[in-house]
C-alpha cells in the first residue's frame, strides 16, 4: 500500500486508551505470547463488531491487546450496572464502552439499538461476547449464544468479525486464579472473515431470525476454534438451562 493510501490507525488519535494501554499491554505480555492469524480481516476503519469465544476472565485482556495492536480502540459491551460504579463507571464512559441492560429483554434491545447507532455515527468498533458469560461447556467449547450481537449488527448493517483464541486457559483457568509460572505462555488467536448475515437483513429483526443469525455466528466461531485446538466440538452446543445452570454469573461446580 502506498503512503498516499495508507490508513491512519485509530489508536494514533490522542485518547484515554494510551495510558491504559501502557499498563494493560506490558502486564498481558508478561503472561501471554500472543500469535495472531488473520489480522488483516479486522477493518482498519469504520464500525465493526468483534465476536470472540469466552472461557477465562483473562481473555478480555488478550482480546483488548490484539485489537489495540491492530490499530483500533478495544471497546467492549458492558453491563449497564457497571456504569454506576464509582471510578469504574467513569472509566467505562470515557473509553466509549457500550452499556447494555440485563434487567429486561426490552431494555437490553433498547440499549443495543442505541449502541448500534452510536457505532455507525462514530465509525467505531466494539467487542461483544455472544455467549454473554464464560462458557459452561465442560471442554470449553463455545456454548449457546445470546442474540445481542446479532441484533447489534443487523440493526445498522454493521460487519461482525468472528474471533477464536486458545491457550488462555493455561494462564487463568475458568473461574480459577492466575498462574504465575511459566511466563509467556503461547496464546493463539485467529480472526475470520465477516459472517454473512445477509439472509437476515432487511426488516426489523424478529426473535426467530435473531436466534438463527446467532447460531450462524456461533458456528463460525466454533469453526475457527477447531483450527486452534485438538478435539472435535460437540454436535450440539451446551445449553446452560438444560443442565440446571444459571445463564449468567459464576458457574458453581
Amino acid at each position: 500500500m502506498s503512503p498516499a493510501h495508507r490508513v491512519t490507525p485509530e489508536r494514533s488519535k490522542p485518547s484515554i486508551f494510551w495510558p491504559l494501554a501502557g499498563i494493560v499491554e506490558p502486564f498481558t505480555r508478561i503472561f501471554a505470547k500472543i500469535e495472531v492469524e488473520g489480522s488483516e480481516k479486522l477493518p482498519e476503519t469504520g464500525p465493526f463488531v468483534l465476536a470472540p469465544n469466552h472461557y477465562s476472565n483473562f481473555d478480555p485482556l488478550v482480546v483488548a491487546v490484539v485489537v489495540w495492536r491492530l490499530g483500533r480502540f478495544p471497546r467492549f459491551m458492558a453491563k449497564e450496572s457497571l456504569f454506576r460504579v464509582p471510578v469504574l463507571g467513569w472509566a467505562l464512559s470515557v473509553t466509549g464502552m457500550v452499556p447494555v441492560a440485563r434487567s429486561s429483554s426490552a431494555a437490553a434491545a433498547r440499549d443495543t439499538i442505541r449502541g448500534s447507532a452510536r457505532l455507525v455515527e462514530e465509525g467505531s468498533g466494539v467487542v461483544v461476547y455472544p455467549e454473554g458469560t464464560l462458557t459452561r461447556d465442560p471442554e470449553l467449547w463455545p456454548m449457546r449464544g445470546k442474540t445481542g450481537a446479532a441484533r447489534l449488527v443487523l440493526t445498522e448493517d454493521i460487519p461482525i468479525i468472528p474471533m477464536a483464541h486458545w491457550g488462555v486457559q493455561d494462564i487463568m483457568p475458568r473461574y480459577g486464579k492466575i498462574r504465575l509460572w511459566p511466563l509467556r505462555r503461547r496464546v493463539r488467536v485467529v480472526i475470520g472473515d465477516p459472517v454473512d448475515l445477509s439472509a437476515f437483513r432487511g426488516s426489523a429483526p424478529q426473535p426467530a431470525a435473531l436466534a438463527q443469525a446467532t447460531d450462524v455466528i456461533m458456528v463460525r466461531i466454533t469453526e475457527l476454534l477447531t483450527t486452534l485446538r485438538e478435539g472435535t466440538p460437540p454436535t450440539e452446543r451446551w445449553n446452560p438451562s438444560a443442565h440446571g445452570q444459571n445463564e449468567t454469573g459464576r458457574l458453581e461446580s
